[in-house]
């Protein structure tokens, strides 16, 4: 496959640069905020609400921010009288309880061993995570991963984003953002759905199989495709950014 142009690489974030089972995080979290927020509202409506307030974000039409989409949701169902309450017990809940989701994450070397190599090499890193979370959360993922926001250019995050995976306009903003085109970039994620469909853009994608989520049934398309060890392997064998060169 010819490589030629590439210069960036996007990552996803959950399940892919930071090893992690989804089904357990999502357990996790939902328990941490339903501890802190166990004084103001029942888990099961706090869960309810938080998910319906989620998907009005993942529709968001890039008129407001995700945050914004996120938090005008939730105050028609908590009552905007209370949303300010709600809005600081959630900045809270980010630095204390959400902490301990920290123990879903594992620890695997070739990813790190493969940031490290595409540094070297002189390749742009980005995190293109779906922007579901404010920026302090993600960051702290970041460090989880044993990486450094630093060691980035660009971190998508509720507060700057404006639009949700599996939009393809989310790609569309990321890269106006870094200033790049479709055939300067790879992603790289575990999601077919939300991270494959860079693709209609031009993206190259790499699909990362180790904690692969797929919800369809529909056949898997992507450039590259391999575990954690496989990626290793296929970053090893790149040139430095700005050669040219076929990698298999």
């Amino acid at each position: 496959m010819n490589l030629r142009g590439i210069d960036t690489f996007l990552f996803d974030l959950d399940g892919t640069l930071l090893p992690m089972d989804m089904d357990e995080f999502t357990h996790m979290y939902f328990r941490e905020l339903s501890k802190a927020f166990s004084d103001l509202i029942e888990p099961e409506r706090l869960v309810k609400y938080v998910w319906a307030a989620t998907m009005d974000m993942i529709n968001n039409s890039g008129q407001r921010t995700n945050e914004e989409a996120f938090m005008e949701s939730f105050a028609k169902l908590v009552g905007y009288d209370k949303i300010q309450t709600y809005k600081e017990r959630f900045d809270a809940f980010y630095d204390q309880g959400f902490l301990n989701t920290r123990q879903c994450v594992k620890d695997v070397q070739a990813m790190k061993e493969s940031m490290r190599i595409l540094k070297e090499k002189g390749y742009h890193v980005a995190i293109a995570t779906n922007p579901l979370f404010p920026r302090k959360a993600i960051v702290y993922r970041i460090q989880w991963a044993g990486f450094k926001p630093e060691d980035f250019i660009y971190i998508s995050c509720f507060e700057n984003n404006r639009f949700c995976k599996p939009n393809v306009a989310f790609y569309r903003e990321v890269l106006k953002e870094i200033g790049k085109q479709p055939h300067q970039c790879i992603m790289v994620g575990n999601d077919v759905q939300e991270d494959l469909v860079a693709s209609a853009l031009g993206i190259k994608t790499f699909l990362i199989t180790d904690y692969m989520l797929h919800r369809g049934g529909e056949p898997i398309q992507c450039t590259y495709k391999g575990s954690y060890e496989d990626f290793y392997e296929f970053v090893k064998q790149l040139p430095v950014a700005g050669k040219q060169q076929d990698v298999r």
